[in-house]
């Protein structure tokens, strides 16, 4: 089950990559690449990322719980601290970005190449 667990974690990173890589290509070919649209886009990548990192916590908890040593759950211990900090700090990234988004301002300038 954690095998299937970490595909998932897998397929998810893929659809979120493919969906980041559409929107930059898209952005930059429609003359439309902005710093807000950069931002967006990193955003919704940024989500996708937050979930697969709680698919590979969850595959990690469940090896655990089978045949759990103590090896094994100082392991577990380290990556969900690790995961947890990388989880709370994209996250709040996210917020940021988001509230940013919500005050108006001046219209993102094009990013020239």
């Amino acid at each position: 089950m954690a095998l299937v667990i970490e595909i998932g974690a897998v397929i998810v990173v893929i659809i979120g990559g493919t969906q980041a890589l559409w929107g930059v290509l898209g952005a930059v070919f429609t003359g439309q690449a902005t710093e807000l649209r950069g931002r967006q886009i990193w955003l919704k990548f940024a989500t996708w990322i937050l979930l697969a990192l709680e698919f590979a916590l969850a595959a990690d908890i469940l090896r655990t719980a089978v045949a759990p040593t103590w090896e094994d759950i100082w392991k577990l211990a380290v990556i969900a601290t690790i995961r947890t900090m990388l989880n709370y700090f994209l996250a709040k990234d996210i917020a940021a970005f988001e509230a940013q988004d919500a005050v108006p301002g001046p219209p993102a300038k094009p990013v020239s190449s």
